[in-house]
């Protein structure tokens, strides 16, 4: 009996990954299924960027435990915010005058970033996970922030007089995965941080890092950063040799 031929090697390849290997061809072409899902990877990825994050709705849930402050950047609409990167990093000085400074330990920014489909689906069970992790801790009012980007969090930060800011946003959609959050955490935040000084939780998704292992890093990372007074490269993350941290309510 002869051994069957292997018609699709990469098949077993692309059980464990989502990546695109072995796609074959057609003539001197790719083959229409591979194309088609192409396709609709890119439309995803374009959804995610272009859409808009529910914030009125995200704060009424959130309102019902926690303070809620909404925020705008100074970019005035999804057009502007993504060809002026420096807007979407400022917060609308307007807006910041009702913000009062507070005595905390950390403070929880949701911004929609480049993926509202990653902010609407992971940013409040992301959050909820963390603040069951740090009832020991001054937790200031959650931060929702429209049209923002990551360095949106140091002005918004300062502002609450946090000791540390979480920024939870949506990550810039691959072709393979349109919905991921990042956790970008920064120690006394104000304006001027540099990207070196915060550290970085990412693809948080359901095919990437749970929402409860994410919440443990970032507790962990949380709390390591007060205790040493920074973030960025001197903090790395290294919870195979912590203690337990407080279990989940």
């Amino acid at each position: 009996m002869t051994t069957p031929v292997d018609l699709d090697p990469f098949a077993r390849f692309r059980s464990v990954t989502r990546a695109r290997i072995g796609l074959g061809r057609a003539g001197d072409s790719l083959p229409i299924r591979a194309v088609l899902d192409f396709q609709l990877a890119h439309a995803r990825a374009r959804d995610a960027v272009h859409g808009h994050v529910d914030f009125a709705a995200m704060a009424d849930r959130i309102g019902k435990t926690m303070p809620v402050i909404r925020l705008k950047s100074r970019a005035a609409d999804r057009s502007i915010y993504l060809a002026r990167p420096d807007l979407g990093r400022r917060v609308d000085p307007a807006a910041l005058a009702g913000v009062e400074k507070g005595d905390w330990d950390v403070a929880f920014v949701i911004a929609d970033g480049l993926s509202a489909a990653a902010v609407e689906a992971h940013g409040e069970v992301v959050l909820s996970a963390c603040v069951r992790r740090l009832g020991d801790l001054k937790v200031a009012p959650v931060v929702l922030g429209e049209q923002a980007r990551v360095a949106f969090g140091d002005e918004a930060g300062e502002a609450l007089g946090a000791r540390i800011v979480v920024v939870l946003i949506g990550e810039r959609p691959g072709l393979s995965v349109p919905d991921s959050l990042g956790a970008y955490l920064t120690f006394d935040p104000r304006v001027g941080r540099r990207d070196s000084e915060r550290n970085c939780i990412s693809n948080i998704h359901a095919d990437g890092l749970s929402h409860e292992t994410a919440a443990d890093k970032i507790a962990w990372l949380i709390r390591e950063a007060l205790r040493l007074g920074l973030t960025g490269v001197d903090l790395k993350e290294d919870m195979s040799g912590a203690t337990a941290l407080p279990a989940p309510l």
